[in-house]
């Protein structure tokens, strides 16, 4: 059998070629938008594309089953419940998609999403028993799917707790391999290991630990991690017409009127020097796409990087999250400066009157934060405005750095005289001995 991974890192997404090597006939299971890196495996294992399985309909990145269809006339098999607009071919629960030897069996797993299934690959050659199965946005490493994205969360909590059990039924041996890894907004706190087993998730992980119905759920539904960003228009285009290659940005001279400007640069250059009004989000860091989801509105969207493959790498991430209005990119930086904080002068600025905005999401500031600092998540800067001082300087502050750096951008950007703390964090603070408050719920 011809079986690869390919995890994208910056959405904690994972996807699929699974082939069988004498028929040479492979699919390709929850294609990413750049479709050319199962094209060129397809081409060094020898097989021919003749199939893309949607597990169910994405809410966090644009998938690729567009782009096949148009550019190379593939066929989509998805469950009648996703509703899809495009053309495809139903898969429902027991229905196989045979390449000769390698089999692959649905399983109608609701929960996550009411069309979602995992897929039981066989190789004939070895059994008739299922080796391997691909789990979508069920079953995780240590972890299960959120249950909130699509229906009432209760009611997603229940689909899904029957689904895992199927799942169980498997047997211990059976491998697993999910569509999310770590960095994904679709679990809670699952592994960043990229396959496990039916018997290990069965001893170890949670979502499996008990079989009480209504301890699952409210287990389930107590989910404080934001939605993915773009989440509606996302599942818009996935669900809807197909959405094929999109072209390639040009280098301009200078932004045009009216367009955002996302600088993608490290912090340390986007601190020397950028355009006027842009915003700082780092395509070298984790999870640019969604951090950059977070903090762009609609409209026109300008690239600033260092050279051209950061552009490109910036448009690829842009365009996995649905941002597809990129009216082009500019090189270099501008005459705008960002002043950056260290942990040994926050002391010094708070003495003297400063605000400090712990930038971080509620839960992590739980843990542990400095007295009298108030929470805005990074994300939500845009939307508190209006509570924030002008007359102050604004310093923020997260674990270790990079959402700061975001956070003060964006205040720069509306006037506010904000400073991020980069080399460190809250994080940083705790480890010179700096006292920090944990939140304690009543009868802790």
């Amino acid at each position: 059998m011809i079986f690869t991974q390919f995890v994208d890192d910056a959405l904690g997404c994972a996807s699929y070629l699974v082939g069988d090597p004498r028929t040479g006939q492979a699919v390709v299971v929850d294609p990413a938008f750049a479709i050319e890196q199962y094209l060129d495996e397809a081409e060094q294992r020898d097989v021919r594309i003749v199939r893309v399985i949607e597990t169910h309909t994405h809410a966090d990145h644009v998938s690729g089953h567009g782009r096949f269809v148009l550019e190379h006339g593939v066929a989509v098999s998805v469950h009648p419940a996703a509703e899809a607009e495009y053309p495809h071919d139903p898969l429902e629960d027991g229905d196989e998609i045979s390449l000769g030897d390698i089999v692959l069996r649905c399983i109608h797993t609701p929960g996550h999403r009411p069309e979602h299934c995992c897929l039981a690959v066989l190789d004939l050659t070895r059994g008739a028993e299922p080796w391997i199965v691909l789990t979508g946005d069920s079953l995780f490493v240590g972890d299960a799917a959120r249950p909130d994205l699509a229906i009432e969360a209760r009611a997603g909590a229940e689909g899904l707790f029957h689904s895992l059990r199927r799942l169980v039924e498997l047997g211990d041996g059976v491998e697993v391999y999910p569509g999310h890894v770590a960095g994904s907004l679709c679990g809670k706190a699952m592994s960043s290991k990229a396959s496990t087993t039916i018997g290990f998730e069965r001893r170890f992980n949670p979502a499996l630990a008990h079989d009480d119905l209504a301890l699952f759920v409210a287990e389930a539904t107590g989910i404080s991690a934001p939605r993915p960003p773009n989440m509606e228009r996302i599942v818009e285009l996935n669900r809807g017409p197909l959405v094929g290659a999109q072209p390639s940005p040009e280098e301009l001279a200078a932004p045009p009127d009216g367009a955002q400007i996302l600088d993608v640069r490290p912090v340390s250059a986007f601190a020397a020097g950028h355009l006027v009004g842009a915003l700082s989000v780092p395509v070298s860091g984790t999870r640019f796409g969604t951090k950059a989801a977070f903090v762009l509105e609609a409209g026109p969207v300008v690239v600033a990087a260092s050279n051209e493959d950061e552009a490109a790498a910036a448009v690829r991430g842009l365009r996995a999250v649905a941002i597809l209005d990129i009216a082009g990119y500019v090189l270099g930086g501008g005459s705008e400066k960002l002043e950056v904080v260290s942990i040994d002068e926050l002391d010094e600025l708070l003495e003297r009157g400063a605000e400090l905005i712990d930038v971080r999401e509620k839960d992590e500031r739980d843990s542990g934060y400095i007295a009298g600092s108030r929470n805005i998540p990074y994300r939500l800067l845009a939307l508190g405005e209006a509570d924030l001082p002008r007359d102050k300087t604004i310093v923020t502050i997260c674990e270790t750095g990079p959402r700061a750096a975001i956070a003060a951008s964006i205040l720069a950007a509306r006037g506010f005289d904000a400073h991020p703390v980069v080399d460190g964090g809250i994080d940083a603070w705790a480890a010179a001995g700096k006292p920090t408050v944990e939140f304690r719920r009543c009868g802790s």
